[in-house]
């Protein structure tokens, strides 16, 4: 399979339209557009039943407590793990693309609803993504987070995070979840049902330094 995007190159910065949170102009973070990128997959294998997407960041520090604090940065080097951004599930096999914005425009407080979610006249499920353990103590946002809400990478991070969108191309039509379920959830419902599988890179930040290292190798590159 092949997984491509007319809204960043594999490889390429995520533009900032796709993300939960932006630089300004002056080099403060706020809300961004939060919409979906449109993703498209061909080559889909004979005997595909349903399909599942991913989208996780991979570079997520694993100790939290520095996190966007301005008197300090997080390093580099710092054991990292996974934050789940996405998971949809019980993709027909049929559809083979996602528009941009289909699934996700704007930032929705306390999170958008679920699981259940129709596209193009097709019934799809969505899980919980990270975001609802990450506010779970903030009274204005807490909330179940389902679907998409794109990168939101600390400030003070020294490394730019690097977010994988991810196809499974499945042997089951349905996966056996129901109600409320994470992206863990989803890993271990599809283990010994992956015919195939393809995926797309795009990396994003927030700190203003490496930001500025992106757009200076970018017009260098031009």
């Amino acid at each position: 399979m092949k997984l491509s995007s007319d809204s960043f190159r594999n490889g390429d910065a995520i533009p900032a339209d796709y993300a939960f949170a932006a630089l300004d102009a002056g080099g403060q973070v706020g809300l961004s557009a939060n919409r979906n990128p449109h993703l498209a997959w061909r080559d889909v294998p004979a005997g595909t039943e349903s399909l599942v997407l991913l989208c996780i960041d991979g570079d997520a520090p694993q100790d939290a407590s520095n996190v966007n604090r301005a008197d300090c940065t997080l390093a580099a080097g710092l054991p990292r793990g996974d934050f789940f951004h996405w998971s949809v599930i019980d993709i027909p096999a049929g559809l083979l693309s996602i528009a941009e914005g289909a699934m996700a425009d704007g930032v929705t407080a306390r999170g958008k609803p679920g699981p259940e979610f129709v596209l193009d006249g097709m019934r799809l499920r969505q899980g919980i993504n990270d975001y609802s353990g990450w506010f779970s103590a903030d009274p204005a946002m807490a909330g179940d987070y389902y679907g998409y809400d794109g990168p939101c990478p600390p400030f003070n991070d020294e490394r730019v995070h690097h977010y994988v969108f991810r196809i499974y191309a499945l042997d089951v039509p349905r996966l056996e979840l129901e109600g409320r379920f994470t992206c863990v959830d989803v890993l271990n419902a599809i283990h010994g049902h992956i015919i195939d599988e393809a995926q797309l890179i795009g990396s994003y930040t927030l700190n203003p330094v490496l930001s500025a290292l992106a757009r200076r190798s970018r017009k260098k590159t031009a």
